[in-house]
């Protein structure tokens, strides 16, 4: 099925970054915007599954998914069948302004899968950026509200809406001023009984009874793991108690399933952990398994503004909209399951690690969205952390931090049994390379 299935991988035959890749690089230093954020010198060829070819034809395995993007595997053969058949007949006509079955077929389906008992409508983005944009458009028509609350450690894009949204790093923010105004910001609950209550009396006692009066509250943005802030797992009662809230007030719901959404925790959606219904749902990222391609999922009693007050030229084209259909279908019928068994497995090598090695400290998630904080003496050490990522590198794996001292794990979904336990493997080699310590490297492996 996969291009590379007879190949042990990771097979390196060059030293990193190989000749191809260094030429390249020196390309892209003079031609390409310094904003990217590239972690390592990877110049990719092409990807099939679980791994990613270099273009010196060296073979890593992908515990990135291209950022959570490449739900089903790089290049799956069914959507690229789908993306294929779909482009030799129609590539664009802005469903904006004219009709095509695949994005209405795909609005059905989004709609018709969505969690909750109230009816939905679809609106489509090329980006979960771009989804986090139009929610908020949306929350202030409907409510003719203007104020927004959002949490600390949340991300949610680098366009202007979404980066006032956030309150992640200050890099994404420093020299952008004045941002869109009337959002606030509370703190995320940490792990532990009795938290996520806490959070939300707090939140009703400190914003709404002192800055933002509840009737101007638009909307309150919650991603229910947050994903650049580290992984971090809304407690049990959080999201309930929030739901209450809202609808106390008249205060909508809207949830960030950017990179949690489309099979990732085990669920098509994270916040079904929690039992919730919200009023929107913004999702992009795996949903159409490496095609650009958003949405927002609302009730269809909120989503009532009127012609022309929203619009995307490529949202909703129908090669992506083709790619999400199969998408949609492989999640159903294996990925999803798959997602929770291998994040079982992923869980508890982890802290099997933890266990023997003093840099891991508390490993979280849900499905496979996990991480595990690297620390020195118990505290945070982003410096360790990015070296152990280096070193995964350079021994082939695909890693990426995310919060202060993180490192993540969202593999495609389709990664088997054998390229977890590799993974596992690879990263206690990593750590044995940043560290240097014999004794602790024979411990880490036991």
């Amino acid at each position: 099925m996969w291009l590379f299935d007879d190949r042990i991988v990771p097979e390196l035959r060059t030293s990193l970054p190989g000749p191809r890749a260094a030429e390249l690089l020196r390309q892209d230093q003079q031609f390409v915007s310094p904003s990217y954020t590239r972690v390592y010198p990877l110049v990719v060829e092409r990807g099939s599954g679980c791994v990613i070819e270099d273009v010196d034809g060296n073979l890593f395995l992908d515990f990135t998914a291209g950022i959570a993007v490449a739900a089903t595997g790089h290049c799956h053969p069914e959507v690229v069948a789908a993306i294929r058949d779909q482009a030799g007949k129609l590539l664009h006509m802005s469903g904006t302004d004219f009709y095509y079955e695949p994005q209405i077929t795909l609005a059905r389906r989004l709609s018709e899968t969505a969690p909750g008992r109230s009816a939905k409508r679809v609106f489509f983005t090329n980006s979960g950026a771009e989804a986090l944009e139009a929610a908020l458009k949306l929350a202030r028509w409907h409510t003719r509200r203007s104020r927004v609350i959002a949490f600390f450690g949340a991300f949610h894009g680098r366009t202007y809406g979404a980066m006032s949204l956030s309150g992640s790093k200050l890099v994404h923010r420093r020299g952008f001023s004045p941002l869109v105004p009337d959002i606030h910001h509370v703190a995320f609950p940490q792990s532990g009984d009795g938290s996520g209550y806490e959070s939300v009396r707090g939140l009703e006692n400190t914003i709404l009874k002192r800055i933002a009066p509840p009737e101007e509250v638009a909307a309150i943005f919650v991603e229910p793991i947050q994903g650049e802030g580290g992984y971090r797992v809304a407690p049990p009662e959080f999201l309930p108690a929030l739901r209450e809230l809202c609808d106390r007030y008249g205060i909508l719901l809207v949830v960030d399933e950017v990179q949690s959404g489309m099979g990732r925790t085990g669920k098509l959606y994270a916040f079904e952990h929690w039992g919730i219904e919200p009023d929107i749902i913004c999702v992009a990222k795996g949903i159409a398994s490496g095609m650009p391609l958003g949405a927002i999922i609302a009730r269809d009693t909120v989503m009532d503004w009127p012609p022309g007050s929203h619009a995307s030229t490529f949202g909703g084209n129908p090669v992506s909209c083709r790619a999400a259909l199969v998408t949609f279908d492989l999640l159903q019928r294996e990925y999803m399951a798959n997602a929770a068994q291998r994040g079982d497995q992923l869980r508890e090598g982890l802290l099997r690690l933890t266990r023997r090695v003093d840099c891991l400290g508390e490993v979280r998630g849900l499905g496979l969205m996990m991480a595990v904080d690297v620390v020195r003496g118990g505290e945070p050490d982003p410096v360790c952390r990015d070296e152990l990522i280096q070193a995964a590198f350079r021994r082939g794996l695909l890693l990426l931090g995310c919060g202060e001292n993180s490192i993540r794990f969202c593999p495609p979904l389709c990664v088997s049994p054998d390229q977890v336990d590799t993974a596992l493997s690879l990263l206690c080699e990593a750590i044995g390379d940043v560290t240097r310590g014999e004794a602790h490297l024979k411990a880490a492996s036991a």
